[in-house]
């Protein structure tokens, strides 16, 4: 069996690509990154075919924000038409052809045009579940959004539509796919793995402080402004707060609107593996309230760290660990639970200790990369017989 990958970016696409390849089945890895960003990816140069004549400069204008609504919105959308006409032209021949969402749709019936099965890989919950999610979050916090382009909700239900199988990270992601009408039996939960090469303990926590950390990119997407909230509401002598990912000025400039924004929150922007480790096992606790998500990576890496985790019911946490035993599992947009929470972990460190060994244990049962890899190489293998 052979297998075709594509990926408008790298995503958990390139993990996958790995695995496929330690078996000996993948054939050709598609993506909008330039090659020179790739060097490190454990991939033969060969079977990675780069297309990133839009994606890289529209990812090099997005970073620095020189890019008004309306020029960014035309542009992604061009970038995953571009990204899909290059990928239906150039595909071998394969038995499964994988697309990431949004960009594949051609891609997807030339593959079932040549007898291949296509398996639409949506890391995130159905995108009309996705739309109206953030639509309400934005409108809860007077903030200006457009909603997801029309253009590219048509296209993802079309890809979902035509494909053979639609593989989802976590259970929340199932349930949004079934209530917009997509059958069940269409469906495939793999559940993404941690590298424990790259995420395990390197220190412990100070036990006088009580450090709390967010991974990922600052928006409200994500959940940051129910964070502050409950940040705020937190009684201890020395507690803190860092972000470690993309910040957004805008986010920031509206929370201290709102008076959510404590002086003492530590912004890292950006930051490597190595030092993620670091940060995780010098945290009491990884807070990630997401509003909406497919299954947040940062989740398991912070857990393979011996952070525990407060996630929500949509952030893929229920998919990772149990409520109470390795961390917590709140609802969406309840800052009142996510301060209760740390509440409880501020105040009993025995209670912290225990969740962090039994969230590093659960993670070990979860499974690295290979086990997804295992389960992705079986959905296919079903698929093709």
């Amino acid at each position: 069996m052979k297998v075709v990958l594509s990926t408008i970016g790298k995503f958990h696409t390139f993990d996958l690509a790995r695995e496929l390849h330690a078996r000996g089945v993948l054939q050709v890895l598609f993506t909008g990154y330039p090659r020179a960003k790739l060097k490190n990816e454990g991939l033969p140069r060969e079977v990675v075919y780069t297309f990133p004549w839009v994606h890289a400069p529209y990812m090099g204008f997005a970073y620095h924000r020189l890019l008004g609504d309306r020029l960014s919105r035309q542009w992604e959308y061009l970038d995953k038409v571009a990204l899909d006409r290059y990928v239906s032209t150039h595909m071998p021949r394969c038995d499964v052809f994988v697309g990431l969402s949004g960009s594949a749709l051609r891609s997807g019936k030339a593959a079932h045009s040549r007898g291949a099965k296509y398996v639409c890989d949506r890391g995130s919950s159905h995108i009309r579940t996705q739309n109206r999610l953030l639509t309400e979050e934005y409108a809860r916090w007077d903030m200006k959004f457009s909603g997801i382009d029309p253009r590219v909700i048509d296209l993802e239900e079309a890809e979902y539509a035509e494909a053979d199988c639609i593989t989802v990270p976590s259970a929340f992601n199932v349930k949004s796919f079934i209530e917009q009408g997509i059958a069940p039996q269409k469906l495939q939960r793999i559940p993404y793995g941690v590298n424990f090469d790259s995420f395990h303990p390197t220190t412990a926590p100070n036990a006088s402080q009580f450090n709390i950390l967010f991974a990922g990119g600052m928006s409200l997407r994500k959940g940051v402004q129910y964070l502050l909230l409950a940040y705020l509401r937190l009684l201890h002598p020395k507690k803190s707060l860092t972000f470690a990912g993309t910040s957004s000025p805008a986010l920031i400039a509206l929370m201290k609107r709102h008076s959510l924004w404590p002086d003492e929150v530590r912004i890292l922007g950006h930051i490597p593996q190595q030092r993620l480790k670091d940060l995780m096992s010098q945290s009491h606790v990884l807070v990630l309230p997401s509003i909406e998500e497919g299954l947040a990576m940062v989740q398991a890496q912070a857990m393979a760290c011996g952070c525990p985790v407060i996630g929500t019911e949509h952030s893929g946490a229920e998919d990772l660990f149990e409520d109470g035993k390795e961390g917590f599992i709140v609802r969406i947009r309840q800052s009142d639970e996510i301060a209760d929470k740390l509440q409880r972990l501020a105040d009993d460190p025995s209670l912290r200790a225990t969740m962090s060994n039994a969230a590093s244990a659960r993670v070990q049962r979860v499974g690295g990369w290979r086990e997804y890899g295992n389960h992705a190489w079986n959905t296919y293998r079903a698929l093709v017989a």
